[in-house]
């Protein structure tokens, strides 16, 4: 399963606004960097989302959600509206609004108020116009990113080539913080695996071999991750 990253507006750390007139490559790569600073994927899609908000053209609100089947989970947020919609979208009728992202990187309306009925709810959080941008996909997830606007037609296509750019940059940033917090829990996985190990060796007079194999063999008894057993060993050890 993957972590569950819940981001509230008040978290969001001060991040400029770029001037009218800056240039894009400029901002872009400011983008990327601060990005690329972000030390946890919480920290990264918190920063994605209020930097989406500034960059693409005629964003207000931004956030990012994870798709699974009829499920939708708002991963970050720069405001509560972006809630109440990412709630109104977990039901059946926008599936075939996010069914077009499974199959193509962008989803668009121009106008909720007069798209079609499913999308009314939208207007009457004063949603008018909606760009969602694919992150990432696999057979059973999906991660987008989507940028909002109170005025129809906020989203032309210039703000979709310039999402698209972003996105990239975002996910190859989360990309690489994913990376290594993987990592950093391997290396720490592996001290804990080690400590056990050792344990059980000392109290079983078992060679390094068969006390990982008890390890092994306990964790798929109890149908337990091995850290979880390694950490039952641990944590028995100090107790006594």
């Amino acid at each position: 399963m993957p972590k569950r990253f819940v981001v509230a507006a008040s978290d969001f750390s001060e991040l400029p606004r770029f001037d009218v007139g800056f240039e894009l490559a400029d901002a872009l790569t400011a983008a990327a960097q601060q990005l690329h600073d972000t030390s946890t994927s919480h920290h990264t899609l918190r920063t994605a989302a209020r930097l989406a908000a500034h960059i693409l053209p005629g964003a207000e609100y931004a956030g990012i959600s994870l798709v699974e089947g009829q499920t939708r989970r708002t991963l970050s947020w720069t405001d509560e509206v972006v809630r109440s919609a990412d709630a109104l979208g977990a039901g059946r009728d926008h599936h075939a609004y996010w069914s077009g992202l499974w199959n193509g990187p962008v989803a668009r309306i121009e106008d909720s108020a007069a798209h079609d009925d499913r999308s009314a709810a939208l207007a009457d959080l004063g949603l008018r116009s909606v760009l969602s941008l694919r992150l990432r996909t696999d057979k059973r997830r999906l991660t987008v990113l989507t940028v909002y606007s109170r005025k129809p037609r906020a989203f032309d296509e210039s703000a979709t080539r310039i999402g698209r750019l972003f996105t990239a940059h975002v996910s190859i940033a989360l990309g690489a913080v994913t990376v290594r917090e993987q990592l950093t829990e391997a290396m720490r996985t592996r001290d804990l695996i080690g400590q056990a190990t050792g344990i059980l060796m000392e109290r079983l007079g078992i060679d390094v071999a068969d006390a990982f194999d008890s390890l092994v063999r306990a964790s798929q008894q109890e149908n337990v991750k091995l850290r979880d057993i390694a950490q039952e060993v641990v944590d028995a050890m100090k107790k006594d």
